[in-house]
């Protein structure tokens, strides 16, 4: 059993044991997953000092903003999971579905006025910094915030970095000594602890749990007040989806990661994103299997905390690839979010990029598109639209073309707020990965978070610009524009002006 670093718990509200509690209460809101996850190793040992059994809890509300059939089916999945795994077990599982707007008020401090100690996961993604101060007002019980979110702990650096290069050198620096610091692969497998047994008949009996059969019923989701018009995708959620993505990916994609990732012709992109952001795989487990995978140890690092992107690790230039993005771009993101709360502000970008983006503000732009257009792929655009079309169908976009859609969006509107307000708007209602730290520093990469100044150019300022013409020069389409572009493709808005496949 492992046992979380120090600096990855966090004590929200200070209270004895509650001794006479029933159980040790896990509140599983981030990570969701029962594997390499440190709030579980800590809720696991919590139960073990006390005696206690372990109930963990995890809950599916309404209120979210973009709350759609896309967003409620992934973390359905994971749900589904956990109940079959965790049905044999003698820890306990309280999945709640909310099938009206409020019904699950008062559950979790309900659950935690029973419990000895609460346990919950500590994450900057979407609205769990809300559900961490809602944690840290329950009455009467110790309540302890656990961190996974990376292989280094979120609170590490101390201060968010404005320069992913800045960021690799304190990574560098940092990492190694980390490196040894990891979460149980299944903390439950032999577990020993008292049986959680019935739920409290008064709390049951308000909230009743979701059955088996609930995650496998199409007229459930159908019936609850959310977005239908973001459909679900063939993509599922889930820590068996997601492990069987990383095998393939790792055996038959890694090998060719650096040649080919660009290309959206390829299959070299992992595609693990939308399950790290529901947190159904861990970046400890992708870790290592990239590490396996190589036959590495600590031992081929370089001494040279340099910030460079390639060479450091001692790997093939691939798995350096692939590790740049899971760790340093993925972690300076999360721990921007961390330090910085409004970083989904536009008032948050760098004061150079600000001020050189209003500098032009009042440039020509040869093409203007209201957030409808954008959203129903109606641009001129053939590469755009096609981007566009795969994000409303498979919730998706290619990382390279993401990169073009948004630095476009910037290009064909008449003000950055208003390029801003399109990209989060579109990517969160749409893409799997969305409402994430991750992909808010795509859309901020745009506007030149985590950039630097480039030579000064009309509409974009000193902002990195891209263009549709060098994209098509530089990357295979042919097989992606076959199936995304083209009149057949076309998308429609709904009544509510969203677009549908």
């Amino acid at each position: 059993m492992s046992h979380p670093p120090t600096m990855r718990v966090r004590t929200l509200a200070e209270a004895p044991p509650r001794l006479g509690g029933a159980f040790v209460l896990y509140w599983m809101t981030a990570t969701r997953r029962l594997e390499w996850n440190y709030a579980l190793d800590h809720a696991v040992t919590v139960a073990r000092s006390l005696g206690k059994p372990l109930l963990i809890y995890e809950g599916l509300e309404l209120g979210y903003r973009w709350a759609s059939d896309r967003h409620h089916q992934a973390i359905m999945d994971g749900m589904r999971e956990h109940s079959t795994k965790l049905s044999a077990s003698p820890v306990g599982y309280f999945p709640f579905i909310e099938r009206s707007a409020g019904e699950g008020r008062g559950l979790v401090r309900a659950l935690a006025a029973r419990a000895c100690h609460v346990v919950t996961d500590d994450s900057p993604v979407f609205f769990t910094p809300k559900l961490l101060e809602a944690a840290s007002r329950l009455e009467g019980v110790r309540v302890d915030a656990v961190d996974s979110v990376g292989l280094l702990p979120i609170r590490a650096a101390g201060r968010p970095y404005s320069a992913a290069y800045h960021f690799r050198r304190y990574l560098h620096k940092e990492l190694p000594a980390r490196l040894g610091d990891v979460p149980s692969a299944d903390p439950l497998t032999g577990i020993v602890l008292p049986p959680m047994g019935e739920l409290p008949t008064e709390v049951a009996a308000r909230w009743a749990p979701a059955e088996p059969a609930d995650f496998e019923d199409p007229s459930l989701l159908a019936s609850l007040p959310i977005d239908h018009s973001v459909g679900t995708t063939p993509w599922r959620g889930g820590a068996s989806a997601a492990r069987s993505r990383l095998q393939d990916f790792v055996e038959a994609s890694l090998p060719r990661y650096v040649e080919d990732r660009n290309h959206p012709d390829s299959m070299a992109p992992s595609g693990l994103s939308p399950w790290l952001h529901y947190g159904h795989i861990s970046p400890h487990e992708i870790f290592r299997a990239v590490v396996d995978a190589e036959e590495w140890t600590p031992i081929r690092l370089s001494d040279k905390p340099d910030g460079r992107r390639s060479g450091w690790w001692g790997m093939s230039a691939s798995a350096e690839a692939f590790l740049d993005q899971l760790i340093t771009w993925r972690e300076v993101g999360h721990g921007y979010a961390v330090y910085e709360p409004d970083f989904t502000q536009y008032e948050t970008l760098p004061a150079w990029a600000r001020q050189t983006l209003e500098d032009h503000v009042h440039d020509r732009r040869e093409h203007l598109y209201s957030a409808d257009e954008f959203a129903a792929a109606e641009t001129h655009d053939e590469i755009w639209n096609a981007a566009q079309r795969q994000l409303v169908e498979d919730g998706y976009i290619h990382n390279y073309l993401r990169m073009l859609w948004g630095k476009k969006i910037l290009e064909w509107t008449e003000h950055p707020r208003e390029a801003l307000d399109v990209m989060v708007e579109i990517n969160n209602r749409y893409a799997l990965d969305g409402r994430d730290p991750n992909s808010y520093s795509g859309i901020f990469w745009v506007m030149g978070r985590f950039d630097r100044g480039w030579p000064e150019r009309p509409i974009f300022g000193k902002v990195r610009s891209m263009t549709s013409a060098s994209t098509r020069r530089k990357l295979s389409l042919d097989r992606y524009l076959e199936r995304w572009g083209g009149p057949s493709a076309q998308l429609t808005l709904d009544g509510a002006g969203h677009a549908t496949a």
